[in-house]
């Protein structure tokens, strides 16, 4: 048992750092444009068809398919957000967000179900099926390649957030749009390029969820109630908090599917944030004042 539950912890581990990945897209939306985006799943599903598409029809492996995937779904977001998410006012801004993004997230769903079907695909590239043998330990090849592709990009979302001046710009915005705007900050900008910063991360996640996963169009709504429990946990806004919560909950979920049952664990995931949020309502990382406006 000791050693099927150091297994464990690996893999949720490994599994952690793709969902921080998609997790923190979703709490860096939030925190520059307040808005809550719903359709953060659908995108990650998007991601994954795109690799999917370009796997099976040209022949391109998924990881140098994201040299493709990544600009498209960046371009998409940044084109969502000048579509329909700017034209919300700020009252009921959160709210109305739900609303528009939760219609994207349909109509590309629907589009997803005319263009594939319903059938259940997956991406089954040589290094899906095969592992690493370390220390006595099984390491899925896929789940430690997608791991250090998350690694690899958080680290680049944190360089560009604390080391350039647009950075230097999106933090003003997550911590007071109005303050950040009288000192010449474009608001505006800042939160289209953001806002396709966010979407875009989902085609890295997208592609290693594919790959480990079979998935529809349908996969969406189980992914976004997972991301959105994730970004509640850390904290509102807090892109470590997203990826402290990522592998705290990916881990208690894979230990709970090995110690006790797999049929308990997504129970015991979604309980541990409701305690969580009992004892500390702002999240692991969230701040007790609300951002001002």
């Amino acid at each position: 048992m000791g050693t099927q539950l150091v297994q464990a912890v690996i893999d949720g581990v490994l599994t952690g750092g793709v969902y921080a990945l998609m997790a923190a897209g979703l709490t860096l939306i939030f925190g520059v444009l307040d808005i809550i985006n719903i359709a953060q799943g659908i995108f990650v599903v998007l991601g994954a068809y795109l690799s999917y598409v370009l796997w099976t029809d040209v022949g391109v492996d998924p990881f140098l398919g994201l040299l493709v995937t990544i600009p498209a779904l960046f371009v998409l977001g940044v084109g969502i957000e000048w579509a329909f998410i700017r034209r919300l006012g700020e009252r009921d801004r959160v709210t109305m967000s739900i609303l528009v993004t939760y219609a994207v997230s349909l109509i590309i769903e629907g589009a997803l179900d005319i263009a594939f079907g319903t059938n259940v695909v997956q991406l089954r590239p040589s290094y899906a099926t095969s592992s690493f043998f370390v220390f006595g330990f099984y390491l899925p090849h896929i789940y430690v390649y997608g791991f250090v592709l998350a690694v690899v990009l958080l680290a680049g979302i944190y360089v560009l957030l604390y080391r350039t001046r647009f950075g230097a710009s999106v933090r003003a915005s997550l911590q007071d749009r109005t303050a950040a705007r009288l000192i010449g900050v474009n608001v505006q900008r800042v939160s289209t390029i953001t806002f396709g910063i966010g979407v875009a991360v989902t085609a890295a996640g997208g592609m290693v969820f594919g790959t480990t996963n079979g998935f529809n169009a349908n996969s969406g709504a189980d992914l976004i109630s997972r991301l959105l429990s994730i970004v509640i946990l850390g904290g509102l806004g807090s892109i470590g908090g997203a990826m402290g919560a990522s592998l705290f909950m990916v881990v208690l979920e894979d230990i709970v599917a090995t110690v006790w049952s797999p049929v308990w664990s997504p129970v015991v995931y979604f309980a541990g944030l409701l305690i969580v949020l009992s004892i500390r309502p702002v999240g692991l990382f969230g701040r007790a004042a609300a951002r001002a406006q």
